[in-house]
Formats: C-alpha cells, structure tokens, sequence
C-alpha cells in the first residue's frame, strides 16, 4: 500500500518536474524520500540476518590435555647391568626415592644391589681366588642432585604424546664392595617418560668411580650401569 502512495507521489513530482527548475527540483526530493521509504520498509532480516554466501564446514576436535599430578616426590625401582671394573658384568637390581625442588631441579637418593664375577687372573688361574664369595656382593647408596637438561615430548605413533624429559645427574655415596666402604662418585643421563599423571619410565646411565687396590695397584675404578625403570608420584 505504501508502495503505491510513493509510486503516486513520483508520478505527479514528473509531471512538475516538467514546470521549470522548481518542478525538477521537487522531482529529485520526492525520489530520495522513496528510496529512504522503500529501505525504511525492507525487513530487517534481509539485511541483518542474511545468511552468508559461503557455509564453512568446521571439524571440531576434542583435545584432552594430560594432568600432571602436584605432587613433588617420585618413588620407583630398577633392573639393568653393570660392569665392575676386572669383575665383569652382571646383573643389578635397586630403588630410587626423588624429590622435585622446582620444575628443572630434583633429589635423588638410591641403592643398588649387584654381585661381582670372576677377574681375568682367576679364570685362567684356576683355583686362584682373588676375593671371597661374600667380598663380592657390591652394594651402593648415592645421593645426587640431577637437572631436567630437554623437558619435551616424546610421540609413540601419529596420534600420541607424553611429556618426557632429558637429564643430567651426578652425585656422591658409598660403594660396599671387596670387604671394604669405598667413597663413591656418580654422574650420568638418564631419560623419563611420563605415561599419565602420575607413572613414568626412566631409562639411566651412570658411572660409579672409587679407588681401589684389590688387584695390587692403586687406581680409580670406573663401573658402568646401565638400568631401566618405573616410578610413582606421590
């Protein structure tokens, strides 16, 4: 209906128009005033809510972020090899109690267990001995201090990863071994994987040096182990 009156109002504005200058001049009014009516009339949603020309097709994907538990103590143990130097290599077993102090830095007390073999002197001397059987039980207690050196991620297949962490470690302790308590030095690296929030695996590798003269000379042995792991936090 509005749209007629406007249609009726230009109309009769032409035909003035055709009456001089004034009449042009109501022409050109009268069509601005139909175009502000004519978009005053448009429904609102044919310009507000006017759908856009592209659809994107969005995949969300539901990302869950592993918790890492607050907990600052790290309790666990161990199974590997080491190598007593002239003794050779056998099997060692232990625990490790640790204590995060901040984000990069940790405590860590352990002990491990192992017994040493036979020296290259007693297998080709026969019945020769150089230490008792009990003399070759090494035991070891350390207490060291290591440093997150890489904090990162470690990726098992394409679609997941755990946080995990390069370290330096080093320390000092007592190595009981060839019937004596020897002051022990340990440094190494280790690697720790974290599989949820509060259990990880530890991959190490240390090197326990004490002087010793079991074998006639006075020397700094240097005793290799290498072990793997499991820990809690709590």
């Amino acid at each position: 209906m509005e749209n007629r009156i406007w249609g009726i109002f230009l109309t009769r504005a032409r035909v003035a128009g055709g009456r001089g200058v004034a009449g042009r001049g109501v022409f050109v009014l009268a069509a601005m005033l139909a175009v502000c009516g004519a978009r005053a009339q448009a429904p609102e949603g044919d310009i507000i809510g006017a759908e856009p020309v592209v659809q994107p097709q969005l995949e969300r994907r539901t990302v869950r972020e592993d918790r890492i538990d607050t907990e600052d103590f790290e309790i666990g143990v161990f199974a590997g090899v080491m190598s007593v130097e002239d003794f050779g290599t056998s099997s060692i077993f232990g625990a490790r109690l640790a204590y995060h102090v901040t984000e990069d830095l940790f405590v860590e007390a352990a002990y491990g267990a192992t017994e040493a073999g036979l020296t290259s002197y007693e297998r080709l001397g026969g019945a020769v001995t150089v230490l008792t059987d009990d003399e070759r039980d090494y035991s070891y207690y350390n207490l060291s201090l290591g440093y997150n050196l890489l904090p990162g991620e470690s990726f098992i297949g394409r679609n997941r990863a755990f946080s995990s962490d390069m370290y330096l470690i080093g320390g000092i302790g007592a190595t009981e071994f060839a019937g004596d308590n020897r002051f022990t030095w340990n440094f190494g690296a280790g690697y720790r994987l974290l599989l949820n929030d509060w259990l990880a695996l530890h991959a190490d590798v240390r090197d326990h040096m004490f002087d010793i003269d079991v074998l006639g000379e006075d020397k700094t042995a240097h005793n290799i182990e290498i072990h793997a792991g499991a820990t809690v936090f709590f």
